[in-house]
This record gives C-alpha cells, structure tokens and sequence, in this order.
C-alpha cells in the first residue's frame, strides 16, 4: 500500500485553498452535517486510492471493493475500531456528526449503523478541513487493519 507510505506531503486541502483561491473557513461554523458531507467525499476518494493502487482491474471489481469499505456498517465498525484512540475533540467532533439529525439515512444502513457513520464521517471532514490529512490517514489505516486484519483492503 503505496499511500500510506509516503511521507510528510503537502496537505491537500491547503493545495486546493492555494489554487483554487478559496477563503479561510472557521471551521466551527460548519455543521456536522457539513462535516460528514466533505469527510464522506475524502474518505471515498482515500479508499478508492488504496483500491486503485493495488491493481490495475476491471471497473466493476475496482467498484464493488470501494462500496464494501465505504457503506455505513464498515465506516461504523471503522469508529469503533480507532474509538480509543481518538483525541477528546476528535472524540467531540464524532459525537457531533453521530448525534446531528439527518433527514435521510442509507437505504442499506440501520438508523444506528447510519449515525456512527455520520460521525465517523464527520470526524473525517474535520481533519481533512484543520490540515490534519496525516493524522486522517493514521486513523483510516488504523482502522483497516483492525476490521480487516494485517492485509487492510
């Protein structure tokens, strides 16, 4: 696994910010909701990075190994995995993304599994957000590897 290996690069959120010109944020006007929206587009776009690194292969196949580590119970079990070792505002910012009232939820998904991967999810917005994309990659192979033992995907 390639990506996990790299070593001290560049913050991707802070290249975007650099060419796209976009504002600084405050990031505690955001919503958890906010938060699980970009969380769930970086954390999918982070998963389809592993996938693709490991071999070059049909599409559908590339598809069906992203949405088993993708869909709620695997981001549930994700948490819950790395819970313990999660700091007290990153324990906050979960708590935030779990309890937030969603409209919708997975059709796949039971409500409980659906809010534990609204926090996860949102967890993973806020890190991506604050420039914490390093320590969004140790919590994300971290929990691979314990849902999915030492060979995470």
């Amino acid at each position: 696994m390639r990506f996990f290996r790299e070593s001290k690069m560049q913050d991707i959120f802070q290249i975007i910010k650099e060419k796209m010109n976009l504002k600084d944020i405050n990031i505690t006007d955001y919503s958890p909701l906010t938060l699980a929206y970009i969380g769930d587009g970086i954390y999918e776009i982070v998963i389809r990075t592993i996938i693709v690194d490991e071999a070059n292969r049909q599409v559908h196949k590339i598809h069906k190994a992203a949405s088993s580590l993708v869909k709620a119970e695997t981001q549930k079990n994700m948490i819950l995995a790395v819970m313990d070792g999660l700091s007290e505002a990153e324990l906050a910012v979960f708590k935030r993304g779990r309890n937030a009232k969603a409209v919708t939820r997975a059709k796949n998904a039971t409500l409980g599994d659906y809010r534990m991967a609204t926090g996860f999810e949102a967890l993973m917005g806020w890190l991506y957000l604050t420039g914490q994309s390093e320590r969004m990659m140790e919590l994300i192979a971290d929990g691979l590897k314990k849902i999915k033992g030492e060979n995470p995907v």
